[in-house]
């Protein structure tokens, strides 16, 4: 038998003890849902499930009964007179007319410890890495505590996340929340993955959010490495999961997070991506009739969004802290669709990878000049933000002027700004650039940046046209 077929044994059969587990708590009158009792399956369209008769309040677990005796996992997700909504959480199979449903005496709950750590699950967190069970020693709330924002540690400590256009040009504080916008194929993972090796934290939690299955395992082999997974935990809810599934992906990741930074750790968070998230809470939203907004979008997803992202940041009388980055993927390079305006809000900043510049050869492709840290002002010094002023007038007088440029038609002396640019722009690309292998943290990279405009003029140089 192969490796491959023993970890899906494993796998399959850890989910079914799980499933075992919570079907003894399914007891009807059970005591922490007050009234709750039994009910029949009455209609199934779609990925919405009817039931008549059952009694459960808005979040709470059920199960449904389906042929050979088997059981399927859902959630209440509304409800309209004596009807109520569910939604699966795994693929719906030999579902009957009249079936019964049952409420669980368990709410959304997520097992966190130690024995998390190096491990991938899913979003019920159950192991897919067939290591066997996971060694809970507590359960927290899937939806987590708010946090008054008025007991929050400010922001006042740089983290070095190991990428010098970052370090260098937007410096991040710890706990932070910030979001990569990227098209599809400019270097978003990659990006990430060099920010999971060099980012000094001492816990990383990663939730692959409606991703392809194929890059999961890519990425805990290839971008993490076995280094790497021994101080993180993956949360995987891959595309082909149902819309419930991904979106509790995300919330136990965020979940987890929680956990590690009460016990007074630092911890990165990583979610990819903020808009599959958004895209499963908008396919539950329009199945339990919820009205179209904006551009597809029912109200829910726009309250959701900040639901999840509030929950990372410092926490409460310095316990530790969750500096979370987002990718937003923005479909057509389009920045203003709605979940990325929307997105753009709510973060403490927003990284912008250009396309353009990916295809140049520059990578990370990171447009500075439309990035923004909105923690810059607290966590640098004057001399260090006039350095990044001034390499932002120079991009932006060399950009102004890019299509001159290109076909040789500008004429030095026409503008000192734009000479200057034209002189360093070579060294700019440098500076801006990285291999993935190599690592600049905080320090070296202001070094680089002081090295780069601190020298006087650069000596004018032919530039040759930008293809």
């Amino acid at each position: 038998m192969s490796a491959g077929t023993v970890a899906a044994a494993q796998w399959q059969e850890a989910r079914n003890l799980r499933l075992a587990e919570r079907l003894r708590a399914a007891t009807p009158n059970a005591p922490s849902m007050g009234l709750a009792r039994e009910g029949v399956l009455r209609r199934a369209i779609g990925l919405t499930l009817e039931a008549s008769g059952c009694s459960a309040p808005l979040g709470s677990r059920c199960r449904v009964e389906t042929a050979g005796g088997r059981w399927v996992d859902t959630e209440v997700v509304g409800f309209a007179g004596d009807r109520t909504f569910l939604m699966p959480t795994a693929d719906l199979e030999g579902l009957l007319p009249n079936a019964r449903v049952v409420p669980s005496r368990r709410r959304g709950e997520v097992a966190v410890g130690e024995g998390l750590l190096g491990r991938v699950i899913d979003s019920d967190g159950v192991p897919l890495d067939g290591r066997g069970p996971v060694r809970a020693e507590q359960w927290v709330g899937l939806t987590g505590a708010a946090i008054n924002p008025l007991m929050r540690e400010p922001i006042t400590k740089s983290l070095d996340v190991g990428v010098r256009a970052i370090n260098a040009m937007l410096p991040i504080g710890r706990g932070q929340r910030v979001g990569l916008f990227a098209g599809s194929g400019v270097g978003k993972s990659t990006l990430l993955g060099m920010m999971t090796r060099y980012t000094a934290a001492d816990v990383i939690v990663v939730g692959l959010i409606g991703e392809r299955g194929r890059e999961v395992r890519d990425f805990v082999e290839s971008t993490l490495g076995e280094e790497g997974l021994r101080r993180s935990v993956v949360v995987a809810a891959p595309a082909d999961r149902p819309p419930l599934a991904r979106l509790h992906g995300a919330l136990r990741a965020t979940a987890i997070a929680e956990y590690y930074r009460d016990q007074g750790l630092h911890v990165l968070l990583l979610m990819d991506s903020l808009t599959r998230f958004a895209h499963a809470q908008r396919e539950i939203g329009l199945s339990v009739g919820e009205p179209p907004t904006t551009r597809g979008y029912p109200p829910s997803v726009f309250a959701r969004l900040p639901a999840l992202v509030e929950r990372a940041g410092n926490g409460a009388d310095g316990r530790g802290s969750i500096t979370a980055f987002y990718t937003v993927l923005t479909e057509g390079d389009d920045q203003q669709e709605p979940i990325a305006d929307a997105a753009r809000a709510i973060l403490d900043g927003h990284i912008v990878l250009s396309r353009r510049i990916a295809d140049s050869g520059q990578y990370p492709a990171i447009d500075v000049e439309v990035s923004v840290s909105r923690v810059m002002q607290d966590i640098t010094d004057a001399p260090w933000r006039e350095r990044i002023r001034k390499l932002k007038r120079l991009m932006a007088a060399y950009s102004a002027q890019r299509d001159l440029i290109a076909i040789g038609a500008y004429q030095r002396g026409s503008d000192p700004l734009v000479d200057e640019a034209l002189a360093r722009w070579p060294a700019i690309q440098a500076f801006l650039g990285q291999d993935v292998a190599e690592a600049a943290d905080v320090e070296a990279s202001r070094a680089a940046l002081a090295a780069l405009l601190d020298d006087g003029p650069a000596p004018a140089q032919r530039i040759p046209p930008e293809a």
